[in-house]
């Protein structure tokens, strides 16, 4: 029998050829960077709500229009992006690129804040309706027990009534202030 000789080579030397284990961890030459989802997201509505404002689109064309102007009249020895203006293209390409999707990142965030903020409003409409709703059987339950009341008037009619039923029956007299006996 031959005996094939062990190849060994670096981290492998430790465990071995196995392939039904996984192999050793290795150290990262860069280190591992971690971002809050929401200071990054924070970040962006920042970004996104400072993109929008007046100042921000009032101070990139006073920027814009001064580099042009700068390298249209400045002497050709100080001018340091000639006409068709790639240098300025090239900034102004990569400032869209971040701003996209930060402004969109910033959008999913308020979507999502406006998603919660309409289930919120879903569940208190659904309660304020499940309320009225028992507030109105409620009433009507207190008009029906209300209708079966004897108020004062009805038991004055009921007694006039039966007033009226007995003289009627001349169980009682009535007596007239006329008679005196």
């Amino acid at each position: 029998m031959s005996e094939r000789p062990e190849r060994r080579t670096g981290a492998r030397a430790v465990r071995g050829d196995k392939l039904d284990q996984p192999q050793e961890q290795r150290a990262r030459v860069l280190p591992t960077l971690s971002f809050s989802q929401e200071a990054f997201g924070v970040l962006s509505e920042r970004f996104a709500r400072l993109m929008g404002t007046a100042g921000f689109l009032i101070g990139m064309t006073v920027f814009v229009a001064a580099w042009v102007v700068w390298n249209v009249v400045a002497p050709s020895g100080l001018r340091f992006d000639e006409f068709p203006f790639i240098f300025l293209t090239l900034m102004l390409s990569l400032q869209a690129s971040y701003a996209a999707p930060l402004i969109l990142l910033a959008q999913n965030r308020q979507a999502d804040r406006d998603r919660v903020g309409l289930e919120q409003d879903r569940a208190r409409d659904e309660r304020n309706l499940a309320d009225t709703e028992f507030l109105t059987r409620e009433v009507a339950s207190l008009r029906i027990a209300l209708r079966e009341q004897a108020t004062r008037d009805f038991v004055r009619s009921e007694l006039r009534n039966l007033l009226d039923e007995l003289e009627d029956r001349a169980l009682i007299r009535r007596e007239d202030p006329d008679d005196k006996r």
